[in-house]
């Protein structure tokens, strides 16, 4: 499998989480109510960043 460019664009929970600095959990949260969109690949959620960006720039995320 070809490494490229669009490899970095994916994030995990954790990095998810570290670059909102919001917990783990509050991510888990987000995904269950709709609010942070992101896919499975097997157990293992992942996240588009490019999809983060627009989130934060729409200030699309309600806590709570």
């Amino acid at each position: 499998m070809k490494n490229t460019k669009d490899d970095a664009q994916i994030m995990t929970v954790e990095e998810v989480a570290d670059f909102l600095k919001l917990s783990k959990i509050t991510i888990y949260k987000l995904v269950k109510k709709g609010h942070l969109p992101g896919f499975r690949v097997g157990n293992s959620w992942r996240f588009r960043k490019d999809k983060i960006y627009e989130i934060i720039s729409r200030q699309d995320i309600e806590l709570g």
